[in-house]
This record gives structure tokens, C-alpha cells and sequence, in this order.
């Protein structure tokens, strides 16, 4: 074990776990606990934002895959940072006037439904669980490269650490590591990018130049084809990043830590400024790794592209700066299992054991009691997971966690604050169909029917690897349907409309009340 990384490894706990003994004392109530009593500023909240958005496969999996596959690798990038003018432009405000702690709770408010909120919650957990589980494994992969920790204890350490972060400290514990988190992985890459570019006397052209002399690729390198060689599942899957993010839960339930709008803004135009000029960094770190690394040795380390990051650090910084860009890594996978956790934890303990199961009767005492238990119970369920799948690529299921969230949750929240004439069965019908679509275009498809190297050594049923441009017009298409079918039966009057959408849109409620 080098004592260089292990110091820093216990840096980072240390730090985190101070933070979270502050917040441990201002989490007593459910308000605290689920929103940090909308306590966040703008700031604070866009960069807590770009903290839940940016995720290890992100850090390690977008910079690999720039050095290896060129353009569209970059593509992703793209993707990721321009969802986020559907959030800020459709999504982000109406969620803030509607909501109080979760995503069901902004959909119910326009359909009092015992049923709509239970599936919406399902959905929630079974997003949650899809992001947590490759985090944990690449967590565990990550601890047993750098530290020789077996991958076992590895990813119980990882899973305790979260677990204690929600437990005790709630939103306010998750949300400021992830501030943290946030601050130190731009330092980071940002050292990292200034010693690339001054390996090459600070000219961009020059480091084009070395990329294309490095590259296998040659001049291809700068056009797209190498990875998405077909141009419907380039589509397919920037239709799912574009959309998923507006309806990713870990990211719309922190609309509700700002206190109103105006700060809903200044969070969305701080979370996109920090994605942003993170995902530049990454382009330079891409180029950097193909040109000081080079492409034979990148691929012999891991054929993914995941280490080219680290690789690189200890290139230009050796071991102290690999252990400091590792650390980085380590933070960084905590941060977002720890939103993942809150957000699925807000679900079950708000929606179905305070709405569905005490029937919105439980205490201020016995939300906030099952809301602890529950992110312990999420804790150890995702850990478990994760052991279990040590040997298993589970890469996509982020991928596929976007695709889930355009399919189901997206299509209803949209259609939910725009379309008049939307009502309870359409909401169902879209949430169940979209899950359901999303889910078997992914198990009848190539990443897990594949003779090749699937899960299931056979040819697959479905020819997509990004599913998204079957299964979210098959989202929206059901829940119109489902509306139009139903429309007789579940008719609101006039004025509950007007209610609403005065709410949505501005935040005052039909007597002129600011919400």
C-alpha cells in the first residue's frame, strides 16, 4: 500500500465526516433533513448540483473516452451540459412552485393519487438504484487499484461512508460534500489541464498536432464515427441525455433547498457554468493523456479508457499528484452515491411510509425516525448489490438510468404542468409504459444479450445499445393516449386549472399568496 494515497484517502474521509457531524446537528427536523430548510443559495445549490450531476463516470469514464475514441467521446459532454437548458427553461421553476420534498409531491399536487404517487416512488428507487450500483463498483475497483484494499471492504467502506453522510446529516451533510467535492475536483483538473498545456508551450495547434501523430485514428480522430458508428444510436442516445437529466429525481429535488425562483435560476446558471467548464477540462485531459500517454500503453492498462486520468497524473505529478487526483475520484463517486441515497430515501420515507402507509398522518418524529431507517436500509440493499457484482460490467446502467428517466418520469412532469387536458390515468400509463419499455429494450438487447461477451451468450432481440429513441416517444405517446382514453372520467374544473398553473409558473397561489 503507498502511504502517499492512503494519507490522502483519509483526508478526505475525515474532512467529510466533520461535515457531516455539523450538519448532524441541524437535521432534526424532516424539513432540514429532505431540503436543508431551503437554506441554499444559488451558488451553494449549482454547485451542489454539479456535484450530484458529476459522477465518476464522467471523471474517469469521458476523459478515457475522448483519448481513445476522439470525437465522440466529446459527444457525451455535449449531451450532459445542454440537458440542462430543458431544465432551466421547462422543468426547474415549475418543480420549485410545486414541490416540497420530492418529484411525487410535484406531480400530486395537480392528481391527489394514492396509486400515482406509489409509482412514482418505485420509479425514483429503481433510478436511484441503477446510478448507485456502478458507482459502488467503480468505487471498489478504484479503492483495490490504488490502495490493494480488498474489492469487498472496499466497497463497504464506501457504502458506510454514505450511509452515515444521509443517516446523520441529511441534505445539509450531502449537499456540502458535495460543494466540497465540487470545488476540489476543479482545482484539480483545472492543475492538471494548465500542466498539459504548458508541456506544450501553451499552443493548442501544437497539441492537435501530437494528438493526430499519436492517435491511431489520425486525422479521424476529429469527426465522429468511432464509438457511435451508427447514426441512430447517435440520436438515441442524445435524445436520452437531453431529456434524462429533466428527469433525473437526485437532481429535481434539490430545486427545493433554495428558498424561491430568482435562486432556482442562479442555481441552474451556476450548475451549468461549473459543467461546462468542467467537460472543457476534460477535452484537454482527453488530448493529454493520447499525447503524453500514448494510446498503446492507455489500452494495456484498461481497454476502457477509465484509468487515463489517473495515468496521466502520475505522468505529469507522480505519485503525489495521482493520490491527489485519485482522492478526487474517491470524493467524487462518495458525493453522488450520497444524493442517490437522499433521493431514494425521500421516496420511500416521504411518499410511502408518510403519504401512502400513516396516510399523511406520521409525526414530525416518525418521518424524520423512518427516513434515517430508510437510508440505512437503501445503504446496505446497494452495497449488497455491489459486491455481488465485482466481475460484471455495469458501465451502461448509467447510461441506461438517463434512458429510464426520459421514458417515465420526464414525459408525466412535462406533460403534467403544460397540457391542460392531462389527468391521472395518462400520468400512470406513461410512468409504468416508459419503465417498462426502457427496461426491456435494455434486457432484450445487446448489453445483456450478446454472444459476444453479454450477460446472456445469445443474439440480441433488440439491436440498440442506447434505447432511448424507442422508449421515450413510446413514453409520451402512452401517457396521450392514456389521457385522451380517460378524459370523461377525470375532468378538473376551471378553477383548480387556474390554480395550478398560476402556481406552476409564478409561485402565487389563486388568492395572490406567494408560495
Amino acid at each position: 500500500m503507498n502511504l502517499t494515497y492512503f494519507l490522502f484517502f483519509i483526508c478526505i474521509i475525515v474532512c467529510t465526516l466533520i461535515i457531516t457531524y455539523w450538519a448532524a446537528k441541524r437535521s432534526n427536523t424532516t424539513n432540514r433533513f429532505y431540503t436543508a430548510s431551503g437554506s441554499l443559495t444559488g451558488l451553494q445549490n449549482g454547485l451542489a448540483i454539479s456535484g450530484d450531476f458529476i459522477s465518476a463516470a464522467s471523471f474517469l469514464g469521458i476523459v478515457g473516452t475522448i483519448a481513445i475514441h476522439g470525437y465522440d467521446g466529446f459527444l457525451y459532454s455535449v449531451g450532459f451540459l445542454v440537458s440542462y437548458l430543458v431544465v432551466m427553461f421547462l422543468i426547474a421553476e415549475p418543480v420549485h412552485n410545486l414541490g416540497k420534498y420530492s418529484l411525487a409531491d410535484v406531480i400530486c399536487f395537480r392528481f391527489k393519487s394514492s396509486t400515482l404517487r406509489s409509482i412514482i416512488a418505485f420509479g425514483t428507487l429503481m433510478i436511484s438504484f441503477l446510478y448507485m450500483v456502478p458507482q459502488l463498483v467503480a468505487s471498489g475497483l478504484l479503492l483495490r487499484l490504488l490502495l490493494d484494499i480488498d474489492y469487498s471492504i472496499s466497497v463497504m467502506v464506501i457504502g458506510g461512508l454514505m450511509t452515515i453522510y444521509v443517516v446523520f446529516g441529511g441534505m445539509i451533510a450531502t449537499s456540502w460534500v458535495q460543494i466540497v467535492k465540487t470545488v476540489v475536483l476543479l482545482s484539480g483538473t483545472f492543475l492538471l489541464s494548465l500542466i498539459v498545456l504548458s508541456r506544450f508551450h501553451w499552443n493548442p495547434s501544437a497539441i492537435i498536432t501530437e494528438v493526430i501523430h499519436q492517435s491511431p485514428l489520425r486525422e479521424q480522430f476529429f469527426m465522429p464515427g468511432k464509438l457511435l458508428q451508427s447514426p441512430i444510436e447517435l440520436i438515441s442516445l442524445q435524445l436520452a441525455l437531453l431529456l434524462g437529466t429533466a428527469g433525473l429525481p437526485h437532481i429535481l429535488i434539490r430545486f427545493f433547498t433554495v428558498r424561491n425562483t430568482k435562486e432556482v435560476r442562479r442555481s441552474i446558471l451556476s450548475a451549468v457554468w461549473v459543467i461546462g467548464l468542467f467537460y472543457l477540462i476534460t477535452l484537454i485531459l482527453g488530448f493529454g493523456a493520447i499525447t503524453l500517454i500514448g494510446y498503446d500503453r492507455l489500452v494495456a492498462a484498461d481497454a476502457t479508457g477509465n484509468l487515463a486520468a489517473p495515468l496521466l497524473a502520475k505522468e505529469l505529478g507522480g505519485d503525489f499528484l495521482l493520490a491527489f487526483i485519485s482522492a478526487i475520484a474517491f470524493t467524487t463517486i462518495v458525493a453522488v452515491v450520497a444524493g442517490l441515497v437522499i433521493s431514494a430515501t425521500t421516496a420511500f420515507s416521504h411518499d410511502i411510509y408518510h403519504h401512502i402507509i400513516k396516510k399523511g398522518g406520521a409525526s414530525e418524529e416518525e418521518q424524520l425516525r423512518a427516513a434515517r431507517l430508510t437510508a440505512l436500509g437503501i445503504g446496505l440493499i446497494s452495497t449488497i448489490f455491489a459486491l455481488r457484482m465485482e466481475n460484471m460490467n455495469v458501465t451502461f446502467l448509467v447510461s441506461l438510468t438517463f434512458t429510464v428517466a426520459a421514458s417515465s418520469n420526464f414525459p408525466v412532469l412535462l406533460l403534467t404542468i403544460y397540457w391542460k387536458r392531462f389527468n391521472p390515468a395518462g400520468a400512470i400509463a406513461g410512468m409504468i409504459t416508459g419503465l417498462i419499455a426502457s427496461l426491456a429494450c435494455l434486457i432484450l438487447g445487446p448489453h445483456i444479450m450478446n454472444s459476444a461477451g453479454g450477460w446472456i451468450a445469445t443474439d440480441p432481440l433488440f439491436p440498440l445499445y442506447n434505447p432511448g429513441i424507442v422508449a421515450i416517444p413510446i413514453g409520451f405517446i402512452s401517457a396521450i393516449i392514456g389521457s385522451l382514453l380517460f378524459r370523461k372520467s377525470s375532468q378538473a374544473n376551471e378553477e383548480e386549472m387556474t390554480e395550478f398553473f398560476i402556481k406552476a409558473q409564478t409561485g402565487i397561489d389563486i388568492r395572490g399568496k406567494e408560495m
